[in-house]
């Protein structure tokens, strides 16, 4: 059963500037808190991540085929080897959001991935920090957690840059680590 508002419409998490939009309510509706895995889909969410740092996530939405397109699809062997042009021309393209520090983060983190292979994975590692207890109804919703502290501080120990705790908790949300639609999200209720 899905909870429903009057004339049967879903109830959703109160984004500001959601309702009505329909990239906005498809992501929410599609992808937010789904379980994601994979070292690519990772890659791509803990990115976007990095990316929305300061500003508002509909805006990295509507940036996302750009950002696919400009990150070779977030294959982490292709970013890996980004020269020094490939940033010069990642700055230049206004389809993304141009700020070097995040670019080069992203190319660092490409490469941490690779290393990573050799031991536990990204996949492991992420997936190793998802909390024990579920947020229980009624709960407010932290920006950041215990567990999302360890994330940052392990990804930062691998070589990972521009993930801090509250990013890392903004990842953990997204790829469904925790699940935190708002109590009466149909989405939470119907995972």
């Amino acid at each position: 059963m899905s909870v429903a508002g009057a004339a049967g419409v879903r109830i959703r998490c109160p984004w500001p500037g959601m309702v009505g939009d329909e990239l906005y309510e498809s992501y929410h509706d599609q992808e937010w808190g789904r379980p994601v895995s994979g070292e690519r889909d990772l890659f791509e969410r803990l990115s976007l991540e990095a990316f929305q740092s300061g500003l508002s996530w509909i805006t990295i939405l509507r940036k996302r085929e750009a950002f696919r397109t400009a990150f070779a699809n977030f294959d982490p062997e292709v970013v890996s080897k980004f020269s020094d042009d490939d940033v010069s021309r990642l700055m230049a393209d206004a389809a993304i959001v141009r700020n070097r520090a995040k670019i080069l983060a992203v190319i660092a983190n490409a490469q941490a991935i690779l290393d990573l292979r050799s031991g536990e994975g990204l996949e492991s590692l992420v997936h190793s920090y998802a909390p024990q207890e579920p947020r229980l109804p009624g709960e407010p919703i932290p920006s950041q957690t215990p567990e999302s502290v360890a994330l940052a501080k392990a990804l930062k120990k691998h070589g990972f840059k521009f993930i801090g705790p509250t990013t890392a908790y903004a990842a953990m949300q997204a790829i469904g680590l925790v699940n935190d639609h708002s109590d009466d999200c149909w989405a939470r209720v119907n995972p």
